[in-house]
């Protein structure tokens, strides 16, 4: 009877380590639901990663793509400043040109009076007070004459008529003026009409 006991009793005891081995093996592997779930997780953090890098570049460009257009634009204004400046400094050119031959008769005019020495020095007068009028109204535009005489030849500012052989000055020297230069502000409205010296040819042949 006691044998049978101890029979029963070591039944049972391998039976319960039997499932307690079972419940251990059960407990020892892994959960194929919450490993989908953390790799998931992962692949949307990977997505969100990804998304946000490609945002930031986006960003980046964009920004980017605004400072250029700023500063095309801020060079624009400027730009546009400067040409609007320039059009009110010359917007009265052709009108002034229009003038100078004007001034360039009535000095032709005084001189006609003076080498014939009229005696109607009155008339030079009214004339020379006319030429000055006009003078003052092109000054007031910041039109102005520059001389020309006994300086070396410019073609920025001479239109030559012709050369003139000479002794007296050196070569490419403005001997005469037929018609004055004139300068609006710092650029040339007419150029000078002028005479160049030339270097007068002493070479003789000689007759043996």
């Amino acid at each position: 009877m006691i044998t049978k006991i101890l029979k029963n009793k070591k039944k049972i005891e391998s039976s319960t380590d039997g499932l307690e081995n079972d419940k251990k093996l059960k407990s020892d592997k892994p959960d194929s639901s919450k490993k989908n779930e953390k790799e998931k997780s992962l692949d949307l953090l990977d997505q969100l990663k990804s998304e946000k890098e490609s945002a930031q570049q986006e960003a980046k460009e964009s920004y980017d793509k605004f400072l250029r257009i700023s500063a095309e634009f801020d060079n624009y204004k400027k730009r546009s400043a400067r040409e609007m400046d320039e059009f009110r400094k010359f917007a009265n050119e052709s009108l002034l040109i229009k003038l100078l031959p004007v001034v360039d008769n009535l000095e032709r005019a005084i001189d006609l009076i003076k080498e014939k020495k009229s005696s109607k020095n009155g008339m030079a007068e009214g004339i020379e007070l006319t030429l000055k009028e006009i003078i003052n109204v092109l000054e007031s535009f910041n039109v102005n004459s520059f001389e020309s005489l006994n300086k070396t030849f410019d073609p920025n500012f001479h239109q030559a008529v012709m050369q003139e052989e000479t002794e007296d000055v050196q070569e490419n020297i403005v001997i005469k003026e037929f018609q004055k230069g004139y300068m609006i502000k710092n650029r040339l409205l007419r150029p000078a009409m002028v005479v160049v010296s030339k270097a007068k040819n002493n070479n003789k042949s000689d007759n043996s």
